[in-house]
């Protein structure tokens, strides 16, 4: 966003400063109330718009959870999905809900851990975490993008920030991505730095540390998990990184997937970065094709979270999906937070 963008969006961004502060205030003093739901919940949010790592992270509390022997629910508004109310999109054994119903985000995490947790689309989380409580058994709750969701009472508040853009140009909306002050940053029980391997973090964690004090502070990591195709029935194999691929994708941060490909020695002849959330055409794809065959390209390779709003469309050269998990550094310290939050509350 340019300068003159900026500064005609400011009064625009105090208003919505005001507004945020006002809401904190009443939530603070108990006039806005906080619901305890029974259960341990844990929260994973940010503080600003875009992708800053919290679904990987969300997919790995779930897991070490249900390890663990809890029956962990998975609740989330479903940003940009095709329905409303409330949409059960696994219930722990299986996936009941499409990527249309779902939203892009919590069907791969449906995906992603059926067998092992249910998830839960729910403006109203409240509601819906006692629903799972009487319907699922659900013995514990991981709150998707809840930073700024005060109405249901957390035992664990996780802020994830972006090393490589951890507060954009540090105005509000609309002016800026940050959907709070930075100053809020101290709600967190614990802040995990994402990305922390593609940009030096000494500053920003100093700054961080200048604000939240003792609050614990972890850095983390993307990392490769494999690659696969898209359509399992039509294509096989992996992608040769040998070979001139072209990468596409629709996510908060595409820098930091075109990167990690580098990283991971990927021959990208071709870059092409959609809306976060975006919902391809075959037109779409016969375009991206096109462009990558004109450059070169021998394969296309995505996000995971891209892939489960492709398999029904038909591609002209191989496509695959990079899996990648998060690396938590000081993992097993990490896991202790969060273990001792859910005993106290057991």
């Amino acid at each position: 966003m340019n300068r003159a963008a900026t500064f005609a969006l400011a009064p625009a961004s105090l208003t919505y400063g005001l507004c945020v502060r006002l809401r904190n205030r009443l939530y603070r003093s108990g006039t806005l109330k906080t619901y305890d739901v029974g259960a341990p919940v844990i929260s994973v949010g940010n503080l600003t718009t875009g992708g800053t790592g919290k679904t990987p992270l969300v997919k790995w509390l779930a897991l070490q959870l249900t390890s663990g022997g809890k029956r962990v629910c998975v609740l989330t508004r479903g940003y940009r999905r095709n329905s409303s109310g409330r949409i059960v999109v696994s219930d722990n054994a299986s996936a009941l809900a499409n990527v249309d119903e779902a939203g892009d985000e919590p069907f791969l995490l449906a995906h992603d851990l059926t067998g092992r947790a249910a998830v839960i689309c729910d403006a109203n989380r409240v509601d819906a975490a006692e629903w799972a409580i009487k319907n699922l058994s659900s013995q514990a709750f991981i709150l998707d993008d809840a930073f700024q969701h005060q109405r249901i009472r957390r035992d664990f508040n996780i802020l994830t920030v972006d090393a490589t853009n951890p507060w954009g140009n540090r105005k509000l909306l609309p002016a800026g991505i940050l959907r709070e002050p930075i100053s809020q940053l101290t709600r967190a029980d614990c802040i995990v730095i994402t990305r922390a391997d593609e940009v030096e973090t000494s500053r920003l964690r100093a700054e961080i540390e200048s604000l939240a004090g003792k609050i614990p502070i972890f850095t983390s990591r993307m990392r490769l998990v494999e690659t696969r195709s898209v359509s399992e029935s039509e294509q096989t194999g992996s992608a040769d990184r040998q070979d001139p691929v072209a990468a596409f994708c629709g996510i908060g941060n595409p820098n930091s997937f075109f990167s990690l490909l580098r990283r991971e020695g990927f021959k990208i002849v071709h870059e092409r970065s959609f809306r976060d959330h975006y919902r391809y055409t075959q037109a779409d794809v016969d375009r991206l094709v096109n462009d990558a065959t004109a450059r070169g390209a021998k394969a296309m390779v995505t996000t995971a979270k891209d892939a489960v709003k492709l398999t029904d469309l038909k591609f002209g050269l191989p496509c695959f999906v990079i899996d990648v998990a998060i690396e938590i550094d000081q993992e097993r310290e990490f896991l202790n937070h969060v273990q001792q939050a859910i005993e106290k509350r057991t």
